[in-house]
């Protein structure tokens, strides 16, 4: 009998138990080292495009995956890509039992496949599976390294998974997929109806995918930032219509430091001008609060507590 710790992820007779979905705009190099990371596994891969121009349909179709490009007269999101993608699947002779979802500036490292598989295998109760996300260049600039630390999130069972991770097909099938309204944050909110329909989410302390933000301006930060921040919101009033809404602190959080104290401050000072100091005070005192909390002696904890706060 062959050791099911070595097992690949195809079953028997060559039928593929899974199938990976990545989507992507213009990645260009990026998407080429995710498809390759891929071909190892001999995992079928549907490729879904936003109306690239830097020949990534080309790209993909030339490296085995089957290409769909997304109808841009339709709203957008990365939600409703990753159905689509689903969708795609149904041209496979068979419907994989496991479908690996991944960005397309993401390359997938070596051993996740098994050993994202095996644990599904082991653990039925369990929807969806991610690991460690890292960032490619981490060093290049403080975003970046931003973006490693926030990938970095507790092993064990979870609320919620990232735009990389293995779900089991029938799980995603049963809640109805993503909702493709979901400007972000669709992952959570799919999380979110996962585990209310009783099954589970994990994080395994295995390499997953590494990723390239490839951010070096605030710029490009900030954006970013703001589309968290409409996800943020999006998620938790379509969550809190079912009960335990999700990011409610967060934002509780942004309007008290975005909103109510700038307001105190701002009202305050109409009647006595020197308390208008007290916002910028207030904002400093905070900074060095969760600079102090990371590491004071580090560089980084002030950059982040500083763009945090920003």
């Amino acid at each position: 009998m062959a050791d099911p710790q070595a097992a690949p992820p195809e079953a028997e007779f060559g039928v593929p138990r899974t199938a990976a979905i990545i989507i992507g705009r213009n990645e260009g190099k990026r998407l080429i080292r995710c498809l390759e990371s891929l071909q190892p596994s001999r995992t079928p891969m549907v490729y879904v495009d936003s109306a690239s121009s830097d020949g990534s349909p080309e790209a993909a179709a030339e490296r085995g995956a089957l290409v769909h490009d997304l109808d841009l007269d339709k709203p957008f999101t990365a939600a409703r890509a990753r159905n689509e993608g689903v969708e795609k699947l149904g041209a496979l002779e068979a419907q994989p039992e496991y479908v690996l979802f991944v960005d397309g500036d993401c390359e997938v490292e070596s051993g996740w496949m098994d050993a994202a598989v095996r644990f599904l295998d082991d653990r039925p109760d369990v929807a969806a599976v991610c690991g460690r996300r890292r960032e490619r260049y981490p060093e290049a600039s403080v975003y970046n390294l931003l973006c490693d630390h926030e990938w970095n999130t507790p092993v064990g069972e979870a609320a919620a998974c990232g735009g990389d991770s293995l779900m089991r097909t029938d799980a995603l099938t049963t809640v109805g997929g993503f909702d493709p309204a979901m400007i972000a944050g669709e992952e959570p909110e799919l999380c979110h109806r996962l585990r209310a329909a009783g099954m589970k989410i994990w994080r395994l302390d295995e390499p997953m995918t590494v990723h390239d933000a490839d951010m070096h301006q605030f710029r490009q930060w900030w954006l970013r930032a703001v589309r968290s921040g409409f996800g943020y919101a999006q998620v938790w009033d379509t969550t809190r219509k079912r009960g335990n809404p999700l990011y409610g602190r967060e934002i509780a959080r942004a309007l008290f430091w975005a909103l109510a104290l700038p307001l105190l401050f701002g009202l305050a000072g109409l009647f006595q001008p020197v308390l208008w100091a007290g916002l910028p005070l207030a904002y400093g005192l905070q900074i060095m609060r969760m600079a102090v909390r990371s590491g004071p002696g580090h560089l980084f904890s002030w950059q982040q507590a500083g763009l945090t706060m920003a």
